[in-house]
């Protein structure tokens, strides 16, 4: 019999699920084009499962249900509510762009962002590989639903495709590497796989093998290179609103697994593992800053950004055990967590202006179609220019200090490899800014090639202002989510 605490761990879960039902039900008796009811209705729900899971990390406890294989811990349950939040947010923005294109005919989009949102909450809370893979699943298979979502569009279909193969392979790799590591162990449950590796009783080279898939699997999924080839055609191809769906919440959760999995259960590992991440981190910085000069097309050039962003992720988590020491994984681990949550939120600025330029069958996709956005608008240039600015790495908005405290983590090891990755990732970032100011140049020095004047719902114009003030405040004053990452990550590491 399942124990009243098991439910504790997961009733936002079951929140969720239990009201995308309800509302996929409410959405059938709907006849409004714009699906008000069901939008209104999906919010709400979103925000209760917010609070909720902000309520469970305020609480700061650890628990584990159903015989050790969820767990609800501080670290899960913020990158829940983060995760809810950015969903919110992509809803909002995404409501005018879908209903202008026919995408909003059913609810389907609301109610598969719901599932989607679920897969994120499986994957965060789970602590069993098995556990893990089914979150990651649904994940996916909601996400190539929502990327093909236009269906009479050949860009989005071809996209749909493309991510459908490439997401299949990555999953096929994770769960090839999780096999071998359970054929080595004996064991499915995260923790127990941390105490066989660490007793010593596993041949290293069997784990070697496995480990090599799992961190392939999750490169493939947080878009590092050279396992990044579906990024930039699935960015591009998709509609704009998916695409900031595909690229916001999920990052977080890819972050989650990569804890999950390789610092809870094979930490003991670590000297491996982390060599890998250097490799990839390095690629992504290299591969994304360059390929990004290149793009005229801006969801193209954010796609190329993105996986240089995960690169400089990547260096944070690299850094946490040094010469078997792990007394600097708390500064690596939350520096990581810190950027990715700032990442979003600067992700979320960014596609909202490109999905407020969008008119009815107009793409404003390319870097052109931002020429002398100050002159049409002065409040969605500053925002997209904050958001710019962020991305570079520039003060005082608050990817200078996400930056920064990777930076730091990568210093305060004291190693000469580590400090030699913290130089080539500031001069991976001054070649980043070239392409990062361009966006800024065109918009505030280029001639309009338009005169038609940015308008917007008053919902997404308050939402885009606030999301704009956040990411200046969060850099003036970083301290209150610093150190709400350190306790997530302290009281993870703990266990």
């Amino acid at each position: 019999m399942i124990d009243k605490l098991s439910w504790i761990t997961v009733y936002p879960e079951i929140v969720l699920l239990v009201m995308a039902c309800i509302i996929a039900l409410v959405d059938l008796m709907g006849t409004d084009a714009r699906r008000t009811r069901t939008y209104i209705l999906t919010l709400l729900t979103l925000a209760v499962v917010a609070y909720l899971s902000g309520s469970n990390a305020v609480a700061g406890q650890t628990v584990f249900g159903f015989g050790g294989m969820v767990v609800s811990d501080p670290m899960g349950n913020w990158l829940k509510c983060f995760a809810t939040l950015a969903l919110m947010v992509t809803l909002v923005y995404g409501r005018p762009y879908a209903a202008d294109r026919d995408m909003l005919r059913g609810g389907e989009m609301f109610t598969l962002s719901m599932l989607a949102l679920l897969g994120i909450f499986v994957m965060i809370s789970g602590s069993n590989f098995l556990v893990i893979y089914l979150g990651l699943e649904l994940l996916t298979l909601s996400s190539y639903a929502l990327v093909a979502l236009r269906r009479d569009n050949v860009l989005a279909s071809e996209a749909a495709m493309k991510y459908f193969v490439l997401g299949a392979l990555a999953s096929g790799f994770l769960l090839y590497g999780l096999s071998m590591i359970y054929g080595a162990t004996g064991t499915l449950d995260v923790n127990e796989v941390f105490k066989v590796i660490a007793s010593r009783s596993v041949k290293h080279q069997v784990l070697v093998f496995g480990l090599v898939f799992v961190v392939a699997g999750l490169a493939f999924k947080v878009g590092a290179a050279p396992f990044h080839m579906w990024l930039p055609d699935v960015y591009h191809g998709a509609p704009t609103a998916i695409t900031l769906m595909i690229g916001a919440a999920p990052e977080l959760a890819a972050f989650a697994i990569i804890i999950r999995l390789l610092v809870e259960g094979l930490l003991p590992l670590a000297f491996d593992w982390q060599q890998m991440l250097i490799v990839l981190a390095v690629a992504s910085l290299l591969v994304g800053n360059l390929a990004a000069i290149a793009q005229s097309n801006l969801k193209r050039m954010l796609a190329y950004s993105t996986i240089a962003q995960m690169g400089f992720m990547l260096l944070g988590l690299a850094a946490g055990v040094v010469n078997g020491n792990t007394l600097n994984a708390q500064f690596a681990y939350s520096a990581s967590m810190f950027y990715i949550i700032t990442y979003v939120l600067t992700t979320l600025a960014s596609f909202g202006i490109i999905l407020l330029l969008a008119r009815e069958g107009f793409e404003s996709e390319e870097i052109t179609d931002l020429a002398g956005l100050n002159q049409r608008s002065p409040l969605y240039a500053a925002v997209m220019a904050i958001a710019m600015f962020s991305l570079a790495g520039i003060p005082p908005m608050v990817g200078f200090y996400a930056k920064l405290a990777v930076l730091q983590a990568l210093i305060g090891t004291g190693q000469g490899l580590y400090i030699g990755l913290a130089v080539f990732a500031v001069l991976a970032s001054l070649i980043g800014a070239f392409y990062y100011i361009r966006v800024v140049k065109v918009m505030y020095f280029d001639e309009p090639v338009t005169a038609t004047t940015v308008s917007a719902p008053g919902d997404v114009r308050a939402v885009l202002s606030l999301n704009g003030a956040l990411i200046l405040v969060l850099g003036i004053v970083p301290g209150g989510l610093m150190t709400l990452c350190a306790k997530a990550i302290v009281a993870t590491l703990a266990t």
